[in-house]
């Protein structure tokens, strides 16, 4: 069985579920808003999505004689549990990372190479990178905040007024490529 990141941190697919994130679609409003998707590869990915347990159909209907399914996330969603996640290698975080900037590329590439004037102000788009000294309870206490402050409007439908934004995050802990000024050098910068 492929596992679920493999399944999910694939441009296409990642996209439908980001497009899905809150929603429910139908295949129709998928396709025009993934405009440049060949409507064969949507049911494709769609498909394999659905089988996976990633999308569930939310309803059904006829039309025109023919059933219409509207799409949504699954209960899991596209969420990788803590225990999947450090039981990965090395090599599979590394290729699983890469395939996660590369759909961050690509929404970045999409938007700023959309024919409509953009401000990145007003879009609120933005990319920033912040060194924090933090202890492990602290680095807690930070993501508790920042999921506290995000997780309330991850379900908030379309509306007047509301843009779509997609919020990415990643945590990397920093390594030390030099001693510290005025410090002890770790063992492996003492000259023996």
């Amino acid at each position: 069985m492929e596992k679920l990141v493999d399944l999910v941190l694939h441009p296409i697919r990642m996209r439908i579920v980001m497009a899905l994130a809150g929603r429910e679609m139908t295949a129709q409003q998928l396709a025009e808003t993934l405009g440049d998707v060949p409507p064969a590869t949507l049911y494709r990915h769609l498909n394999r999505l659905t089988e996976a347990g990633v999308l569930v159909v939310a309803s059904e209907r006829r039309v025109r004689g023919t059933l219409e399914k509207a799409y949504t996330l699954g209960s899991q969603g596209a969420f990788i549990d803590p225990q999947q996640f450090a039981a990965m290698s090395r090599e599979e975080h590394l290729r699983y990372f890469t395939t996660f900037v590369a759909t961050l590329l690509d929404d970045f590439s999409r938007y700023i190479n959309q024919p409509d004037a953009i401000n990145l102000l007003t879009d609120g788009v933005g990319y920033q990178k912040f060194p924090l000294e933090l202890s492990d309870e602290e680095f807690v206490a930070v993501a508790q905040g920042i999921n506290a402050a995000i997780v309330p409007h991850m379900s908030n439908p379309p509306a007047p007024g509301r843009k779509r934004r997609i919020f990415a995050t990643m945590v990397v802990s920093d390594v030390v490529s030099k001693p510290p000024q005025g410090g002890q050098a770790p063992e492996i910068y003492n000259e023996k």
